[in-house]
């Protein structure tokens, strides 16, 4: 039995409300209120797409390494057996051997079109250390016996890239376990501030954009009593807009200030390409976190 996954752990049922913004899900009326017959998301979302649109903004976004999916790879064919997976989630590993003491400072990522891209190399010690946790020779555990500087494939705001990694041989394995070894680029500054007092709440993560382009699953909030996230979408030609917000309450008794995270998959008209993905409350690209800390149904 093989097992492919991202490392991820189970989702508490609700957690509670915080932070600016955040205390508009207490579950108590509609959160798709309009004004004046318009919704002021739909106006919101408009906004940021002409304030990103042709920006200075977007152009280093596009100049940048922006990672769109997993700076991890598993072995091929994924691990052996259940306990080598609670060993991987619980990051429980055992180092056998030396790390490297030396790497380059810098490394080259490079797409198939386009100037490869110059960034700072994070130390050996620096990514065992993002996998690993302190505490040592606990049961599961994985052995890492070598350690070795080489290169894989990451998903990018760009598309696919090649990029430095760090390559973990595990005891068992005919194949590395591969981490990133480049430092993203800075996210540039938006040039649009986050919303205030309007109805919706900030997403809190990208899961995936489709092989195919045409669909991005995202991790949204709700209330506990109400009917779920609704996430819309405006699409220009050089950025795309989600609106999140929730669905109208029903009777549903006392309402608490909680809420729950919930993916939700929006099919696009066309590709994402290299437009923006943007959040339109806060007017920022809506950032990559994969699943680490999401239960995989998102419940």
């Amino acid at each position: 039995m093989s097992i492919r996954t991202s490392r991820s752990v189970s989702l508490l049922a609700g957690i509670a409300l915080a932070g600016a913004g955040l205390g508009a899900v207490s579950g108590c009326g509609s959160q798709k209120a309009t004004a004046g017959g318009t919704n002021v998301l739909t106006d919101r979302a408009r906004q940021v797409a002409e304030a990103w649109d042709g920006s200075t903004a977007a152009a280093a976004w596009r100049a940048g390494y922006h990672p769109m999916g997993e700076t991890v790879q598993l072995p091929q064919g994924g691990l052996h057996s259940p306990a080598d997976l609670q060993a991987y989630e619980d990051q429980s590993f055992l180092l056998r051997g030396e790390l490297p003491v030396t790497w380059p400072k810098n490394g080259q990522v490079t797409w198939a079109t386009g100037k490869p891209l110059t960034q700072r190399v994070m130390g050996a010690d620096e990514s065992y250390k993002n996998l690993a946790s302190t505490r040592v020779n606990r049961k599961p555990h994985l052995t890492v016996t070598e350690v070795k500087l080489g290169e894989m494939r990451v998903a990018t705001s760009r598309g696919p890239a090649t990029v430095p990694a760090w390559l973990f041989t595990l005891h068992g394995y005919a194949t590395p376990l591969k981490q990133a070894a480049v430092i993203p680029s800075t996210p540039p500054r938006s040039p649009i501030s986050p919303a205030r007092d309007i109805p919706g709440l900030p997403l809190d993560r990208l899961i995936q954009i489709a092989a195919d382009g045409r669909s991005v699953t995202v991790v949204a909030l709700h209330g506990v009593c109400d009917d779920g996230p609704a996430v819309d979408v405006l699409e220009t030609s050089g950025s795309i807009v989600l609106s999140a917000s929730v669905k109208d309450r029903k009777n549903k008794g006392n309402c608490t200030k909680q809420a729950k995270l919930q993916q939700v998959t929006v099919k696009l008209k066309h590709p994402v390409d290299d437009r923006v993905l943007l959040d339109a409350l806060t007017g920022q690209p809506v950032p990559y976190k994969g699943l680490n800390g999401i239960s995989p149904s998102g419940s």
